[in-house]
């Protein structure tokens, strides 16, 4: 059976942030275009971001979606089709197989398809409820099961484990976060800024043990590296993300760290595309809403007519924590140099530097914030 979708349309599998985001675009440059989106939730379109940063304002799912699966049908004129899992792909026939056993044709084809939240294992992690959040039908699950007051093991400190520490504290619930890392987003900052991050979640309630691991799990409690006990109601694992890559290896595409993409975004099938957390670019995984929605933008003009490769300027990443404002552009993976720090408290500026004195990134907290984009300029590109 045949699914709608025209042979020579454009087939996008996935609705978040980047599916949707293409399919605005394209629809501004190709009218005419038929446009399928594929999704295996419900199609709504919501601000991802939001995710993290959204109990403490007391928004439930509803509160987070701002568009269902048909206002977007109608707004885009599209077609929308939802709770379907794509399961394969037919490069040969230029066919999706969906999960109900439908096929959709496609002239071309993009892969929206996101990433899967990295598992924590550790000695009985496999008999408690380890949550992670990573859409709207995940946050539901989450939100819903909290109690008032709540105990909350979270495990990462990251940038969405801080996120979420900061929110779920704000919000009411006692908060206990565990990473090895030293210090707070251990990947980002250096550990001045690092250390004032970690005295901020601290100062709005937050306990921390930086620097530890769960050594075990037992029914309401993980017993830490050091012999420390915490116990918890809920427990949320936010440690990073794992691109999804099945769908692509099955249909014979290449793969690394991610979909490997051209900068046309275009994987080794030239009727093929990626875009987000599931591509790997020149300039490595981009897990950022901004180098995300650049490539939607290019991918759109590629797609209606114009090959567009993409351009990625210096893209700086606003960490969603009001206990302390925080702005990070980050260097390049491996790249050699050092950080220079200056101010104090919570107010701190970071350059990383090459061995020749060359700024190559820059983290900033509290007023130093603001200066962001000013410092973003003079930043090298990525793409």
């Amino acid at each position: 059976m045949t699914a709608s979708g025209a042979p020579g349309g454009v087939v996008i599998v996935g609705s978040g942030l980047g599916g949707y985001s293409l399919a605005r675009e394209l629809r501004k440059l190709a009218p005419a275009t038929a446009i399928t989106v594929i999704t295996a939730d419900g199609g709504e379109s919501y601000s991802k971001p939001m995710l993290s940063a959204a109990f403490a304002q007391g928004k439930d799912l509803a509160g987070l979606v701002m568009k269902s699966a048909g206002q977007m049908e109608a707004d885009l004129s599209l077609n929308v089709i939802t709770r379907q899992k794509v399961t394969g792909i037919d490069r040969a026939a230029k066919l999706v197989s969906l999960g109900d056993g439908r096929s959709v044709p496609y002239g071309r084809l993009v892969l929206a398809i996101g990433a899967d939240p990295r598992p924590y294992k550790a000695e009985g992690s496999d008999r408690v409820t380890i949550h992670t959040v990573n859409d709207l039908d995940d946050y539901a699950v989450w939100r819903d099961g909290l109690i008032p007051g709540g105990r909350v093991l979270l495990i990462g400190a990251g940038l969405i484990g801080s996120e979420f520490a900061n929110d779920l504290t704000t919000g009411g619930q006692k908060v206990t976060v565990v990473d090895p890392a030293p210090w707070p987003l251990g990947r980002l900052l250096p550990q001045a800024l690092g250390d004032e991050m970690a005295k901020a979640l601290t100062g709005i309630g937050v306990t921390l043990h930086l620097g530890r691991s769960v050594a075990r799990f037992e029914p309401g409690k993980a017993v830490l590296d050091d012999g420390t006990v915490v116990a918890f109601d809920k427990a949320l694992s936010a440690i990073g993300l794992i691109p999804r890559l099945a769908l692509a290896q099955a249909a014979g595409l290449a793969v690394d760290k991610g979909i490997v993409v051209d900068r046309c975004l275009r994987t080794s099938d030239p009727a093929i595309f990626a875009l987000g957390d599931c591509a790997q670019t020149e300039a490595g995984p981009l897990p950022f809403v901004l180098p995300l929605m650049a490539q939607a933008k290019a991918l759109a003009a590629t797609l209606a007519g114009t090959d567009t490769p993409l351009k990625l300027p210096a893209l700086p990443v606003v960490v969603k924590t009001p206990a302390l404002a925080m702005a990070v552009c980050p260097p390049a993976p491996g790249t050699v140099g050092d950080w220079r720090v200056e101010g104090e408290g919570g107010d701190r500026k970071a350059l990383f530097v090459d061995p020749d004195g060359k700024p190559l990134g820059f983290a900033l907290s509290g007023s130093f914030a603001a200066e962001r984009q000013a410092l973003a300029k003079g930043m090298p590109d990525l793409l």
